[in-house]
């Protein structure tokens, strides 16, 4: 009978720990927190990776924006860990108009179709060049700016021409038009890749690459900061055009946001954002009506 009661007070006392642990265990589960490492959000919950409808969105107060981290002006983070930028700026007016709140998740070049394509985000503003090989994986809407291939260099082995990188190496981001570009039309060229952009420019002030190429709106900000390199290279390649982005066959998102760009060429809203966000980086080095487009109307 002794036995019985300890065997019966030993068999509660593991029920209970096994209450508390389970209980533990869902508490943990519900946790709000997003984790960086894989950027959970919002639009996570979509069964089968599809897209959230715009009155999903609204219904959750939240829109989730695809930026970039690292590419100053275009998208970074501050000293006070908040997004800034020229794509932080427009997107900061998407959340305004549609009345919801703007929940940004960090990307990188090579990961902004994939983001789209599985719904962790709603739409990518991270400084995204149209090219015919992305449209037929996302849907882009109409470009709010212009750009083409720039290349930055040491000024005292100053890169002033394609042809001078013949057997040198290039530093390139994984999943962008300069590493598509080189790729096919300069093969000769050596290219080291890398997955963000700060390990790039990184590599380009350790000497481990001889230039860096990338959107030149993005190297002639970046050579504006730091003294003794220059672009040698302006403008190579097609000019191209850089839009929002969303899963591909979400239309009803897509045709908000090209009216929603065609309203905001009325008030001049994309010069607005130049002035605010570009114009204390590049000065009198650029022309605004080289790089904004209003309206979603490319002029030449």
């Amino acid at each position: 009978m002794r036995m019985t009661k300890k065997l019966l007070v030993l068999l509660l006392s593991i029920t209970i720990l096994g209450a508390f642990f389970v209980g533990c265990q869902k508490d943990n589960s519900n946790s709000n927190k997003v984790d960086n490492t894989n950027n959970t959000t919002d639009a996570d919950n979509k069964k089968n990776g599809s897209a959230r409808t715009l009155e999903e969105i609204k219904d959750s107060g939240k829109i989730v924006i695809g930026v970039f981290s690292d590419k100053k002006p275009f998208g970074y983070v501050d000293d006070n860990g908040d997004f800034q930028g020229y794509d932080v700026y427009y997107g900061n007016r998407i959340g305004e108009d549609l009345g919801v709140d703007v929940e940004y998740v960090a990307v990188e070049a090579a990961s902004r179709v994939e983001y789209l394509v599985t719904a962790k985000v709603d739409v990518i503003l991270a400084n995204f060049t149209v090219t015919k090989e992305r449209a037929e994986v996302v849907d882009f809407a109409l470009p709010y700016m212009k750009v083409a291939l720039g290349v930055v260099s040491p000024d005292n082995a100053l890169i002033t021409e394609a042809e001078q990188l013949n057997g040198k190496t290039l530093i390139v981001s994984k999943g962008t038009t300069a590493e598509t570009y080189f790729t096919e039309n300069h093969p000769e060229v050596k290219l080291l890749k890398f997955d963000q952009y700060s390990e790039a420019y990184g590599a380009l002030l350790d000497g481990r690459g001889d230039a860096f190429s990338t959107d030149n709106t993005e190297v002639l900000a970046w050579a504006i900061e730091n003294p003794g390199f220059s672009v040698g290279v302006e403008s190579l390649g097609n000019l191209d055009t850089i839009a929002p982005a969303v899963q591909k066959g979400n239309t009803e998102l897509l045709n908000w946001l090209n009216d929603h760009i065609v309203e905001l060429g009325k008030e001049d809203f994309f010069h607005a954002n130049y002035e605010e966000t570009l114009a204390p980086v590049y000065g009198d080095a650029a022309d605004p009506d080289s790089l904004v487009v209003e309206g979603g109307v490319v002029e030449e």
